[in-house]
């Protein structure tokens, strides 16, 4: 017997594929290695009712690729409900990997300055949309698009009370004197340390992104504050050394991490604790 799987990556044009294994690790999408009829493998992702999620996948890896150099998966084939990529390899636990990360990783902040925040469309940041609309104020468009927005979510207003979403606010008006002012660069989006992998010689390679135009460190915040492991820990003082960043930058990340734990808290309720992190952060801007 056949798998729904198999079956849709037959019917997808991929009608070699022999067999499918799924893979745990994600948390949006069903996920699997497929074993084609000459041995080779390749990553499947599935997804049923979000249509354009693996088009603006697709066009997020090869914009990280070709524009910020990043090493990313072949995209294979991007269909409205698979997505088929060239496997990656489990991360190696050395110091210097990381290194080569973080070298990867200032190439691509510092590679891809651009004029504008925002992208020519929307994507998307695990199952729900991320808005995108262009501005040239930074400060307005993290505030709008990365933080405002997931306020009106039913699971966002579930956990967080009125007091709760006014400091949300409130820190959104203060925004041009907590954060220098930065210019836009591609970002990756989500870049917490699961998506990093590394190719089969042990390069860093990035997976799953939500690509923008914004401020670098949205990309340095969501890696630093989610659990990096300890060989991590030299690659954001190379980083910042190669891209000039200012001694207190450490300081910034729980606000500038603010936009992932709303995303998170927006798609998963609060099962790690996120809105605990999201008020700790809010203690400032509070009413006194």
């Amino acid at each position: 017997m056949t798998s729904p799987l198999l079956d849709r990556l037959h019917r997808a044009g991929l009608d070699d594929v022999v067999a499918v294994e799924p893979v745990s690790g994600g948390l949006a999408a069903q996920a699997a290695l497929a074993t084609r009829g000459d041995g080779s493998t390749v990553f499947v992702k599935a997804l049923d009712d979000l249509p354009g999620v693996f088009a603006t996948e697709a066009e997020g890896l090869t914009a990280l690729h070709d524009l910020g150099g990043v090493t990313t998966p072949a995209v294979l084939l991007a269909a409205a409900d698979v997505l088929v990529l060239s496997p990656l390899s489990p991360r190696p636990a050395s110091e210097s990997f990381w290194e080569r990360f973080a070298h990867m990783l200032a190439r691509l902040h510092t590679s891809t300055v651009h004029p504008r925040f925002g992208w020519h469309r929307d994507n998307w940041l695990g199952r729900r949309r991320q808005h995108n609309a262009w501005n040239v104020d930074g400060f307005a468009f993290f505030a709008e698009h990365r933080l405002l927005r997931w306020l009106a979510e039913p699971r966002v207003e579930a956990a967080l009370s009125t007091a709760d979403r006014v400091a949300v606010e409130r820190l959104c008006d203060r925004l041009p004197s907590l954060l220098p002012a930065r210019p836009a660069c591609l970002t990756h989006g989500d870049l917490w340390a699961q998506n990093v992998l590394a190719t089969a010689d042990g390069a860093p390679a990035l997976i799953d992104p939500a690509v923008s135009y914004m401020w670098a460190e949205v990309d340095l915040a969501h890696v630093w504050t989610t659990a990096p492991p300890p060989e991590a820990a030299r690659c954001f003082g190379v980083y910042a050394e190669l891209t000039g960043l200012d001694a207190g930058w450490a300081e910034r990340m729980p606000i500038i991490q603010l936009r992932q734990h709303l995303a998170v808290l927006a798609q998963y309720d609060d099962l790690w604790g996120t809105a605990d992190l999201v008020r700790a952060t809010l203690v400032p801007f509070r009413s006194r």
